[in-house]
Formats: C-alpha cells, structure tokens, sequence
C-alpha cells in the first residue's frame, strides 16, 4: 500500500470560516461520508477521496453513527483509515458523529435519551479508534424525551473529554433557540447546527439562520446540492452508479421530475456563463450567507471533489445574477 504524504500546500488555497462566536474555524468545504463510505462501498476509494480532501485543505470530516449502510460502516471505513494514514495529522483534522437516528434494536437504540446518546458516542469513538471526537451532535430533536436531557447529554460528552463542543442538527428554529439556553446554562454552548439546505429546500431562510446568528451558533447545511440534482449528473437520465440509481440512497428516482430537471437545466446554463460549474455555483450560493460556516458535500469519486473546492474561486454573485436564479427556481 502507498504510503501517504499529504501536501505541503494544502492550507495555501482553502478558505476557513469562524463557526458562530467560537475560537473554531471550519473549511468553507467539508466532507461527508453519509454515502459512498461504508460497507457496500470500495475502501480504496474511500481513501483516496479523504486524501484528495485534505490536499485540499479540508480538515474537518462529517460522520454519524448509522452512516454507511450498513450502519456504523463508514466510522469503521474511517477509523481504518485514520489509522492507516491521518493518525500523525489528527490535531490537524475535525471530526465529527451524532447520534439520534435508529441505531440498534429496542427502545434504546435511537432518539434522545441520555442513554442512548452516551452509549451511541462510546460506540462511535471505539469504530474510530479515537479518544475523543472534535463535535458531537444530537442528530434530530426528540418529540418525547425533555431537551433538557437531550442536552444534558450532550455537555456531559463535552465534560468527559469525549467530545470538544456540541452541536445540533434538524432542529427547528425555536427548539434551537431553547437548546441553546439550556446548554449555555450548562457551560457548555452549542456551536453549531447542520440543517439540510440547498436551492431546492430553502427552509432555513425563513427563521433558522436569523436565529443562528442571534445566538452565535454556525451553520453546515448537509445535501448543498439536493444529493447530486444540482450537477450536471441527471441531465440525461438517471445513471446507474448515481445515488437514484443504487438500492440504498436517499434520493429515489421519483425525486427527479421533469420540472426539476428543466430548472436545472437553465441553472447550469448560467453557471456556464460565471465560469463554473453547476455544482460550484450551488455551493457558492449556499456560501453566500454570512451565517454558513460551511458546506458539507458527498463525494464519489476525487473529481467531484475537486470540483467542489472549486467553487471557492468564485463566491460573489450580482444582484442580477441572483434575480435570475430566484426566477429559475420560481419557475419563471
């Protein structure tokens, strides 16, 4: 096997945003393993993408509990590597898990319970190998256990040494402003939120961002590109090493209507005109909120990451140009 020597020139090109009012600073890209990391999927792929990612400069690297399938394949993926390749870089790396989504059989095997989330984070750090992970997060809200504890949970990770700060992620505007009363009543604030947000799910403009500047949380939108609908990948149909095209993705062929591909179609003919590509002006756009730290992107290959730290050239758009894309996207 190849010994790994990351490039000297990796911090030369990367931009790195502060998350929220922290001391902690996040590449404006960062990297996913919720597909393409886990068990169903080629190691040497898996290594060669997280590679080409920190040549690149991106240092923090986003998992969960249940990311592979099956569930907890990709922290083992990339405990392996880790091991392998980045354990002399780890105070150069972010790396985070959560937990909240089913797991394990019986009751306490997802949600919210202070029983679950302790033992999920255990679970994690023994597939990664690691002391400690650098964000935990509570990966959706609990309708039936209190916040409190869910939150409780959370500082005492931090308290443990077993996490460096907390986050949260699906959560909705007013259940993150009270998360974050509880945890700073803690000592321990929230940090950051992960909800998902792209050109076609807009959701977070509404109250959440506002919100996460008035408390001082930073902000990862997950699915930047709505899972691969705002590239240049379904086009002309639905290939079959896509994510609609595998058994077990998220995104489903049903997803792809023609209305949506229509839009598409004209977004990536303005793309053209800025010098980019569609995928580059979708994180671009998501970028252009102060209050995102950054983006997290999926990844199949190391041209698609390539392509996304690309985006990074160009994250200024007119008002025009905005105008345009809002017309797009109103179908107009």
């Amino acid at each position: 096997m190849t010994h790994y020597a990351p490039s000297e020139k990796r911090y030369d090109s990367m931009k790195y945003n502060r998350c929220g009012r922290t001391g902690l600073k996040l590449p404006a890209i960062s990297l996913g393993l919720w597909h393409n990391f886990g068990g169903v999927d080629t190691l040497e792929n898996c290594r060669s993408m997280i590679w080409r990612a920190f040549d690149l400069g991106i240092t923090h690297f986003d998992l969960a509990n249940n990311y592979g399938p099956p569930p907890g394949s990709a922290e083992e993926n990339f405990g392996r590597i880790l091991r392998d390749d980045l354990r002399p870089f780890r105070d150069e790396l972010i790396i985070s898990s959560k937990a909240g989504y089913l797991m394990w059989p019986g009751p306490y095997g997802e949600w919210g319970s202070r029983k679950y989330m302790l033992a999920s984070l255990d679970q994690s750090l023994k597939r990664m190998d690691l002391e400690y992970v650098d964000i935990f997060y509570h990966h959706r809200p609990d309708p039936e256990t209190p916040l409190e504890e869910s939150m409780g949970a959370l500082d005492t990770a931090v308290r443990s040494g077993k996490a460096l700060y907390a986050g949260i992620s699906n959560y909705p505007h007013d259940l993150t402003r009270k998360a974050q009363q509880i945890l700073r009543g803690l000592g321990t604030p929230c940090i950051i939120h992960q909800p998902v947000y792209n050109m076609f799910n807009r959701w977070v403009e509404s109250d959440l961002l506002r919100t996460l500047d008035e408390e001082g949380i930073g902000c990862i939108p997950f699915s930047p590109l709505a899972q691969g609908l705002l590239t240049n990948k379904y086009l002309n149909g639905i290939p079959q090493d896509s994510r609609a095209g595998k058994p077990h993705g998220f995104l489903r062929p049903h997803h792809i209507t023609d209305e949506k591909i229509a839009k598409v179609r004209r977004l990536d003919e303005m793309a053209r005109t800025r010098g980019q590509t569609l995928a580059q002006m979708a994180l671009a756009w998501i970028l252009r909120h102060p209050q995102i730290t950054s983006a997290l992107i999926g990844a199949n290959s190391t041209a698609q990451v390539d392509d996304a730290v690309g985006a990074l050239k160009n994250l200024a758009f007119s008002g025009d140009e905005l105008q345009t894309i809002e017309k797009i996207l109103a179908g107009n």
